[in-house]
């Protein structure tokens, strides 16, 4: 309820002449992912260019305004939102930065969890960092590789750097994509006409008519070049272990992942819930827009219609001026408002996909009662998120979650609510295609609801990196 705020959204394509303007259109498409700043860099196989602004893809890359500064067939993009760094220009992305052997940009999603170290081993050696993003720790990284080509500097890299990651990398004549060892963050691959294309979902290839290919594998880099596509897999083989909130809340429902619509998975999380605890009550309503299709699977589990209780506000901007507490309490509103005349004097069942800090949870089942709802019982179609993430969602600190402070009836008696039932790790998995979770090697990573870590957070832990790195290479499939 509270929201887990998005991770970033990248984008590239190779050997168009429309390129930029495709790219801003990705990006258009992967907005959801992040919308404090975007950013565009192409080529043209020479020269290098960039844009990036503050604010949403639409209102900042129009025909005539910004894409026309940006000639070249060949492009990456970028979609921010801030899980390190703060929100200024200079930590937009994409990067750029002139090597000894040509031009590179970078794009990322996703979060280091050794930046901080690697940082500071940098500025040791004598690095000098314009930004507080953890994307430049790879550019540091790849300028002061001692390999002679470009792809092994990467590769380089890539061994000294632990987290959740995608990567768009754009060199002169190079587009490569690359996924973290454990697949933790998305990655795709797709062709429009004789044009490859990356993005982080499929949704980005619907709108410019690409052909979705297939997802980048886990630890796989993805080379293309004007004589095609090449896959190199640099690292130890480990199972892969994508970011179960991919599937419950950040990709965009008619995104495929594994096939199947992100919209199908969250109708299946909806179902296995109401197999878990279903109780009677006059009216089932989501809390739009991420819990609808949870309750659209929910209601077709009981066979019971779901009615649309609260009324979202899509208009609402991210920089709304909030002048005195009167009005700031009243914030709650600017987004969602009930539907009076349907739920008064009704039995409630508020479906949501995940619950957070709570508060939002508070205001919404308050509001409810002031319109007149007999009870508020609530539903959220995932297991209780205890614990903080370090690959790129920006989850409060442990102290804040909710559920790692209270139990179950503590939650249900701070949100009013008469009832509070959270979807068990079991359904969780069962809605995956999973019969159960496997407790020795987990098929995703769900370490916000288990505290099971497939990359130890080193920065948040302040462990001996070495330590950590031998881990992390005996790690065996």
């Amino acid at each position: 309820m509270a929201r887990l705020r998005e991770e970033c959204g990248v984008f590239g394509i190779f050997d168009n002449k429309d390129a930029a303007a495709l790219t801003a259109l990705g990006l258009h498409a992967l907005q959801h992912r992040g919308q404090e700043g975007c950013g565009i860099v192409t080529s043209d196989g020479k020269n290098f260019y960039a844009e990036r602004r503050l604010g949403l893809v639409g209102d900042n890359f129009t025909k005539g305004k910004v894409l026309e500064k940006l000639p070249g067939s060949y492009a990456i993009g970028h979609n921010r939102y801030s899980t390190t760094g703060n929100n200024l220009i200079k930590n937009v992305q994409p990067f750029f930065a002139d090597l000894h052997d040509g031009g590179i940009s970078i794009a990322h999603n996703g979060n280091l969890s050794n930046a901080r170290y690697l940082r500071r081993e940098l500025v040791k050696n004598g690095s000098i960092f314009q930004t507080t993003s953890d994307t430049e720790t790879i550019v540091q990284l790849i300028a002061k590789s001692k390999r002679s080509k470009i792809i092994d500097k990467i590769i380089d890299v890539l061994f000294k750097i632990q987290g959740g990651y995608a990567l768009t990398i754009l060199t002169n004549k190079k587009l490569i994509g690359i996924r973290d060892p454990f697949g933790i963050r998305p990655l795709v691959i797709g062709k429009l006409n004789k044009s490859y294309v990356l993005a982080s979902e499929t949704c980005a290839f619907d709108i410019i008519g690409a052909k979705f290919i297939r997802e980048i594998e886990n630890g796989e880099i993805i080379i293309i070049t004007e004589n095609g596509l090449e896959s190199i897999k640099p690292f130890p083989k480990v199972k892969e272990r994508p970011c179960i909130f991919e599937y419950i809340y950040f990709s965009r429902p008619d995104s495929i992942i594994n096939n199947i619509s992100v919209y199908e998975y969250r109708k299946r999380l909806g179902a296995e819930l109401a197999k878990e605890s279903h109780i009677e009550a006059d009216l089932i309503i989501p809390v739009p827009d991420s819990g609808v299709p949870a309750a659209i699977g929910y209601s077709e589990k009981v066979k019971k219609n779901i009615e649309l209780g609260i009324i979202r506000n899509h208009y609402v901007g991210r920089t709304f001026i909030e002048p005195t507490q009167q009005i700031r309490s009243l914030g709650v509103k600017l987004k969602h408002n009930v539907n009076k005349s349907l739920i008064k004097g009704k039995s409630l069942i508020l479906i949501d996909d995940s619950l957070v800090r709570g508060t939002t949870s508070v205001k919404i089942i308050k509001m409810l009662h002031e319109a007149g709802a007999k009870e508020v019982h609530l539903k959220i179609a995932s297991p209780p998120i205890k614990y903080p993430d370090y690959y790129g969602i920006d989850t409060p600190d442990k102290d804040e979650l909710l559920a790692s402070k209270l139990d179950l009836k503590g939650m249900q008696i701070f949100t009013k609510a008469k009832t509070l039932q959270f979807l068990s790790i079991e359904g969780l998995y069962k809605s995956m295609g999973h019969e159960k979770r496997n407790s020795s090697y987990p098929q995703f990573t769900d370490h916000c609801f288990t505290g099971e870590y497939p990359v130890k957070p080193i920065d948040a832990n302040d462990k001996n990196f070495e330590e950590n790195q031998l881990s992390f290479m005996s790690s065996k499939s």
